[in-house]
Protein backbone atom coordinates (compact mmCIF):
# COMPACT_ATOMS: atom_id res chain seq x y z
CA UNK A 1 0.00 0.00 0.00
CA UNK A 2 1.45 3.35 -1.00
CA UNK A 3 1.80 6.55 1.00
CA UNK A 4 -1.27 8.25 -0.52
CA UNK A 5 -3.49 5.28 0.26
CA UNK A 6 -2.23 5.17 3.85
CA UNK A 7 -2.86 8.90 4.20
CA UNK A 8 -6.44 8.42 2.99
CA UNK A 9 -6.97 5.55 5.44
CA UNK A 10 -5.58 7.54 8.37
CA UNK A 11 -7.83 10.47 7.41
CA UNK A 12 -10.84 8.16 7.47
CA UNK A 13 -9.98 7.20 11.04
CA UNK A 14 -9.38 10.83 11.99
CA UNK A 15 -12.39 12.43 10.29
CA UNK A 16 -14.98 9.64 10.15
CA UNK A 17 -14.36 6.94 12.76
CA UNK A 18 -12.97 8.97 15.66
CA UNK A 19 -15.88 11.47 15.85
CA UNK A 20 -18.30 8.54 16.06
CA UNK A 21 -16.11 6.90 18.69
CA UNK A 22 -16.04 10.10 20.75
CA UNK A 23 -19.83 10.07 20.76
CA UNK A 24 -19.96 6.36 21.60
CA UNK A 25 -17.51 6.66 24.50
CA UNK A 26 -19.50 9.61 25.86
CA UNK A 27 -22.51 7.24 26.04
CA UNK A 28 -20.47 4.46 27.72
CA UNK A 29 -19.28 2.27 24.83
CA UNK A 30 -15.71 1.08 24.24
CA UNK A 31 -13.23 2.73 21.87
CA UNK A 32 -13.40 0.33 18.92
CA UNK A 33 -14.39 1.63 15.50
CA UNK A 34 -14.45 0.43 11.90
CA UNK A 35 -15.00 1.58 8.35
CA UNK A 36 -15.58 0.00 4.98
CA UNK A 37 -14.10 1.72 1.94
CA UNK A 38 -14.00 0.97 -1.78
CA UNK A 39 -10.77 -0.52 -3.11
CA UNK A 40 -10.88 1.39 -6.40
CA UNK A 41 -10.87 4.94 -5.00
CA UNK A 42 -10.73 4.48 -1.20
CA UNK A 43 -14.02 6.33 -0.82
CA UNK A 44 -15.99 5.75 2.35
CA UNK A 45 -18.92 3.34 2.22
CA UNK A 46 -19.70 3.22 5.94
CA UNK A 47 -18.05 4.19 9.23
CA UNK A 48 -19.21 3.04 12.65
CA UNK A 49 -18.13 2.62 16.22
CA UNK A 50 -18.75 0.34 19.15
CA UNK A 51 -22.35 0.42 20.40
CA UNK A 52 -22.23 -2.19 23.15
CA UNK A 53 -24.49 -0.12 25.36
CA UNK A 54 -27.31 -0.95 22.93
CA UNK A 55 -26.26 -4.55 22.22
CA UNK A 56 -23.13 -6.34 23.53
CA UNK A 57 -22.59 -7.76 20.03
CA UNK A 58 -22.27 -4.32 18.43
CA UNK A 59 -18.50 -4.16 18.47
CA UNK A 60 -17.15 -1.52 16.06
CA UNK A 61 -16.72 -4.09 13.29
CA UNK A 62 -20.07 -5.78 13.93
CA UNK A 63 -21.88 -2.45 13.97
CA UNK A 64 -20.17 -1.44 10.70
CA UNK A 65 -21.26 -4.73 9.12
CA UNK A 66 -24.83 -4.23 10.37
CA UNK A 67 -24.96 -0.76 8.79
CA UNK A 68 -23.26 -2.03 5.60
CA UNK A 69 -25.98 -4.66 5.09
CA UNK A 70 -28.69 -2.09 5.74
CA UNK A 71 -27.54 -0.24 2.61
CA UNK A 72 -29.66 -0.77 -0.51
CA UNK A 73 -28.46 -4.07 -2.03
CA UNK A 74 -28.49 -2.63 -5.57
CA UNK A 75 -26.05 0.13 -4.68
CA UNK A 76 -24.02 -1.58 -1.95
CA UNK A 77 -20.55 -2.55 -3.24
CA UNK A 78 -19.46 -6.18 -3.32
CA UNK A 79 -17.42 -7.16 -0.28
CA UNK A 80 -14.49 -8.24 -2.49
CA UNK A 81 -14.40 -4.69 -3.89
CA UNK A 82 -13.96 -3.21 -0.42
CA UNK A 83 -11.30 -2.73 2.23
CA UNK A 84 -12.35 -3.38 5.81
CA UNK A 85 -10.71 -1.03 8.34
CA UNK A 86 -10.66 -1.66 12.07
CA UNK A 87 -9.22 0.62 14.72
CA UNK A 88 -8.16 -2.41 16.76
CA UNK A 89 -7.29 -5.94 15.72
CA UNK A 90 -10.67 -7.69 15.53
CA UNK A 91 -11.74 -10.05 18.30
CA UNK A 92 -12.67 -13.65 17.47
CA UNK A 93 -16.35 -12.75 16.95
CA UNK A 94 -15.48 -9.91 14.57
CA UNK A 95 -12.88 -12.03 12.75
CA UNK A 96 -15.60 -14.60 12.12
CA UNK A 97 -18.12 -11.97 11.04
CA UNK A 98 -15.66 -10.44 8.55
CA UNK A 99 -14.99 -13.94 7.22
CA UNK A 100 -18.65 -14.96 6.92
CA UNK A 101 -19.40 -11.64 5.22
CA UNK A 102 -16.95 -12.42 2.42
CA UNK A 103 -14.39 -9.64 2.85
CA UNK A 104 -10.99 -10.76 1.59
CA UNK A 105 -9.00 -8.35 3.77
CA UNK A 106 -8.92 -6.17 6.84
CA UNK A 107 -6.52 -3.51 8.07
CA UNK A 108 -6.12 -2.62 11.73
CA UNK A 109 -4.26 0.06 13.68
CA UNK A 110 -3.85 -1.31 17.21
CA UNK A 111 -2.77 -4.96 17.62
CA UNK A 112 -4.10 -7.16 20.44
CA UNK A 113 -1.09 -6.42 22.67
CA UNK A 114 -1.84 -2.70 22.45
CA UNK A 115 -5.54 -3.25 23.18
CA UNK A 116 -4.52 -5.22 26.25
CA UNK A 117 -1.55 -3.19 27.49
CA UNK A 118 -2.29 0.39 26.40
CA UNK A 119 -6.09 0.38 26.66
CA UNK A 120 -6.60 -2.12 29.50
CA UNK A 121 -9.12 -4.18 27.53
CA UNK A 122 -7.86 -7.80 27.78
CA UNK A 123 -10.94 -9.65 26.50
CA UNK A 124 -9.71 -10.32 22.94
CA UNK A 125 -6.55 -12.09 24.09
CA UNK A 126 -8.32 -13.81 26.99
CA UNK A 127 -11.08 -15.23 24.76
CA UNK A 128 -8.61 -16.43 22.13
CA UNK A 129 -6.63 -18.19 24.87
CA UNK A 130 -9.51 -19.60 26.91
CA UNK A 131 -11.84 -20.63 24.09
CA UNK A 132 -9.52 -21.34 21.16
CA UNK A 133 -6.25 -22.10 22.99
CA UNK A 134 -4.46 -19.43 20.95
CA UNK A 135 -1.67 -17.80 22.91
CA UNK A 136 -0.63 -14.19 22.26
CA UNK A 137 -3.31 -13.77 19.57
CA UNK A 138 -1.28 -15.59 16.94
CA UNK A 139 -3.98 -16.61 14.47
CA UNK A 140 -3.22 -17.16 10.76
CA UNK A 141 -3.07 -13.59 9.39
CA UNK A 142 -3.06 -14.70 5.75
CA UNK A 143 -5.35 -17.59 4.93
CA UNK A 144 -7.86 -18.94 2.41
CA UNK A 145 -10.45 -16.32 3.37
CA UNK A 146 -8.53 -13.08 3.87
CA UNK A 147 -5.27 -11.29 4.49
CA UNK A 148 -4.91 -8.96 7.46
CA UNK A 149 -2.56 -6.00 7.59
CA UNK A 150 -1.20 -4.03 10.54
CA UNK A 151 -1.28 -0.36 9.49
CA UNK A 152 1.70 0.38 11.75
CA UNK A 153 3.87 -2.12 9.86
CA UNK A 154 2.77 -0.71 6.50
CA UNK A 155 3.86 2.75 7.65
CA UNK A 156 7.19 1.38 8.92
CA UNK A 157 7.91 0.04 5.42
CA UNK A 158 7.50 3.43 3.71
CA UNK A 159 10.52 5.44 2.54
CA UNK A 160 11.86 7.61 5.40
CA UNK A 161 10.33 10.97 4.44
CA UNK A 162 6.87 9.53 3.79
CA UNK A 163 7.18 7.37 6.89
CA UNK A 164 7.81 10.42 9.12
CA UNK A 165 4.74 12.23 7.75
CA UNK A 166 2.52 9.22 8.27
CA UNK A 167 3.92 8.56 11.75
CA UNK A 168 2.98 12.12 12.76
CA UNK A 169 -0.55 11.53 11.48
CA UNK A 170 -0.71 8.13 13.19
CA UNK A 171 0.55 9.55 16.49
CA UNK A 172 -2.18 12.20 16.42
CA UNK A 173 -4.78 9.45 16.03
CA UNK A 174 -3.19 7.33 18.76
CA UNK A 175 -3.26 10.25 21.21
CA UNK A 176 -6.96 10.74 20.55
CA UNK A 177 -7.64 7.03 21.15
CA UNK A 178 -5.65 7.15 24.40
CA UNK A 179 -7.71 10.12 25.61
CA UNK A 180 -10.92 8.26 24.74
CA UNK A 181 -9.63 5.14 26.45
CA UNK A 182 -8.92 7.08 29.63
CA UNK A 183 -12.46 8.48 29.50
CA UNK A 184 -13.95 5.01 28.96
CA UNK A 185 -11.92 3.46 31.81
CA UNK A 186 -12.91 6.27 34.17
CA UNK A 187 -16.63 5.80 33.50
CA UNK A 188 -16.99 2.11 32.60
CA UNK A 189 -18.40 1.01 35.97
CA UNK A 190 -21.54 2.99 35.21
CA UNK A 191 -22.45 1.10 32.04
CA UNK A 192 -24.16 -2.25 31.50
CA UNK A 193 -21.67 -3.90 29.11
CA UNK A 194 -21.11 -7.54 30.22
CA UNK A 195 -17.36 -7.52 29.52
CA UNK A 196 -16.08 -4.15 30.70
Amino acid sequence: MNEKALEKILNIFLKEVLPLTESGVAKGSKIFGAAIIKKKDLSLVIAETNNEIENPLWHGEMHALKKFYELEAKTRPNEKDCIFLSSHEPCSMCLSAITFSGFDNFYYMFPYASTNDDFNIPHDLNILKEVFKINDGEYNKENYYWKSQNINLLIENLPQLEKEKKLNQLNEIKKKYQTLSNQYQKNKDGNSIPLN
